[in-house]
């Protein structure tokens, strides 16, 4: 889990008291040691870390999600690349995947109790920015809602993956090689493709009643979507995949 230090220098302030505004240029020039004789004093409030997830006190051992949220446990940052070069904090790709551990009693949509569709054991995958992450049992965490859960893993292959909700899984089209007039792209020139082949789409969102109502689209179906939406996912044979709500479908190409 990433950690942001923080610290701080103590400052003389009858040093430079009733200069006015000049006052901050001074501040500025001491900071930096550009005046002369003048030193920085030692930090203070060393040793203050601010966390990113909330710590659970060592008291507590289990959460229970409440309503349709649901407690993963986060599968751990890749620290190499497939090189085996070690990599820093701030490089490491933040995980989207992990096991889910406990999950919410469920919800009610209008008369009816919907439970909550995700089995104790699973392996997901949630959008990349959901949930609030915690620190439990010295392990990371993260509770979210079962509709920030894009899909399951049935297999270590992203093609397999089941579809939730209103999701849809794609195969990206390959990028275009060529311009029309034959030259020869780059990688760097190579225009993202926003088209690709349905391979799975999930069992549909809940309606007023709380019952699914199925999806426009269908497996085999070549789409346009949103060119920024949706969470991008490489295959095992290196395809490009990503996973967007039906939502973000612009149009249907035959």
């Amino acid at each position: 889990m990433a950690t942001v230090q923080l610290s701080g220098a103590g400052a003389s302030a009858a040093a430079f008291a009733g200069k006015g505004p000049a006052s901050l240029d001074a501040l500025r020039l001491w900071s930096t040691g550009a005046v002369v004789g003048v030193r920085p004093a030692r930090r203070a409030f060393r040793g203050l870390v601010v966390r990113a997830a909330t710590v659970v006190a060592p008291k507590y051992t289990t959460l229970k999600p409440l309503a349709d949220r649901v407690l993963v446990k986060i599968k751990s940052s890749e620290e190499e690349t497939t090189g085996g070069i070690l990599l820093p904090t701030t490089a490491q790709s933040k995980p989207q995947g992990g096991e889910v551990v406990a999950v919410g009693e469920g919800r009610t949509i209008g008369d009816n109790k919907v439970d909550v569709s995700i089995q104790v054991g699973a392996q997901v995958v949630y959008s990349k920015y959901a949930g609030t992450e915690v620190e439990l049992n010295d392990s990371n965490h993260l509770v979210l809602k079962e509709d920030d859960i894009i899909g399951i893993l049935e297999t270590d292959d992203v093609k397999d993956m089941k579809p939730l909700n209103d999701c849809v899984l794609i195969k990206v089209a390959e990028a275009e090689d060529k311009t029309p007039g034959g030259l020869l792209l780059t990688e760097t020139a190579k225009e993202k493709p926003s088209i690709g082949t349905v391979m799975a789409v999930g069992p549909g969102p809940l309606d007023e009643e709380g019952k699914r109502s199925s999806l426009s689209v269908s497996a085999g179906s070549t789409v346009m979507y949103s060119k920024y939406s949706g969470s991008e996912f490489k295959g095992a044979d290196g395809s490009n995949y990503i996973v967007l709500r039906a939502s973000d479908l612009m149009a249907i190409l035959s």
